[in-house]
């Protein structure tokens, strides 16, 4: 089973309008309203590509009961932990030419609430299951969170996927995460310093995997993405080109894919491109990557020429 992790979930309300005019009535030519939220993306992906998955994340009002039933409707168990405060977040995406984002702010969480979860954890986890833990949690719960859940999933010999920034992430390393997934800018913010080439990408995350990490997927948005493995090797695939779409949830549905193909096929590299083609299947689409519209993607990048592997460094 996989398991994800959804600290402040939200119904995303996408609004396409033809133009966009600040302080006066704008109408919309079309809207839809989503589950959002990353690791109910990597969740719905996980789903979507044929994986048993369950969601844990905190709701609370009319929006996280609304939340609950929008899940269900892609196949996905959503385990709610109730919230007494506030409601589930609406984020507003208004698509314009460029895109523009209102963020809502949630609930806020408490010790108890953080409480509730880890005793969910404690009766769910096996060693037969993955833990993905996934965006920003709280401040209110402190940057040691994600470390207190892996110890938990430690424990239950469990997985642990790590997709967050900063000290969230690297507060992890010491317990020695199966699989962290920075993209570029993390890998600066983390060790400060500007990153531009793929040789320092594999460098940064060669210094990940020294403090702790097994495994680091580096996603470099439209440049593709680096896979630096616990055995030594070092992988690299450039992206598919495409009309970009969507943003949202590309980066979750890179772990799901590659989440997915290595539980199946224990290689690595060709994790790393179903990962990739996950990811642009949600870029090209309108929501999050589909089975159908991955395996396309993967058909066409496995004719490309440019695909690389590096031997064992």
């Amino acid at each position: 089973m996989y398991y994800t992790v959804t600290f402040n979930p939200s119904l995303d309300y996408i609004i396409f309008v033809d133009s966009f005019e600040y302080g006066s009535l704008n109408r919309a030519r079309d809207e839809y309203i989503v589950p959002g939220g990353k690791g109910i993306n990597v969740s719905i992906v996980l789903k979507n590509l044929g994986k048993e998955t369950k969601a844990f994340a905190f709701t609370a009002g009319y929006t996280g009961n609304t939340l609950k039933e929008m899940v269900k409707q892609y196949g996905v168990e959503l385990i709610s932990i109730p919230v007494n405060n506030g409601s589930t977040r609406i984020n507003v995406k208004l698509k314009s030419g460029e895109e523009t984002e209102i963020n809502g702010k949630g609930p806020a969480l408490t010790k108890e609430d953080l409480n509730k979860l880890k005793a969910m954890l404690y009766t769910s986890l096996t060693k037969e299951d993955f833990l993905i833990l996934s965006g920003n949690a709280p401040s209110s719960l402190g940057n040691n969170v994600y470390k207190e859940l892996i110890e938990i999933a430690n424990k239950a010999g469990a997985k642990c996927v790590v997709d967050a920034e900063g000290e969230l992430l690297t507060q992890t390393l010491s317990l020695n995460p199966f699989l962290i997934k920075p993209n570029k800018a993390e890998l600066s913010m983390i060790f400060n310093k500007k990153i531009n080439s793929k040789e320092d990408v594999i460098y940064y995350a060669k210094k990940l995997q020294e403090m702790g990490a097994e495994n680091v997927l580096v996603s470099l948005g439209e440049e593709g993405a680096i896979l630096v493995t616990l055995d030594g090797n070092t992988y690299f695939h450039s992206a598919p080109k495409g009309i970009v779409k969507n943003s949202v949830g590309a980066g979750d549905s890179m772990v799901a894919g590659f989440l997915c193909s290595l539980d199946d096929t224990h290689d690595c590299y060709y994790s790393l491109l179903n990962g990739i083609a996950a990811g642009s299947a949600t870029a090209f689409s309108g929501f999050l990557a589909t089975k159908e519209k991955q395996r396309e993607i993967l058909a066409n990048m496995e004719k490309m020429k440019d695909e690389k592997r590096n031997s064992r460094s």
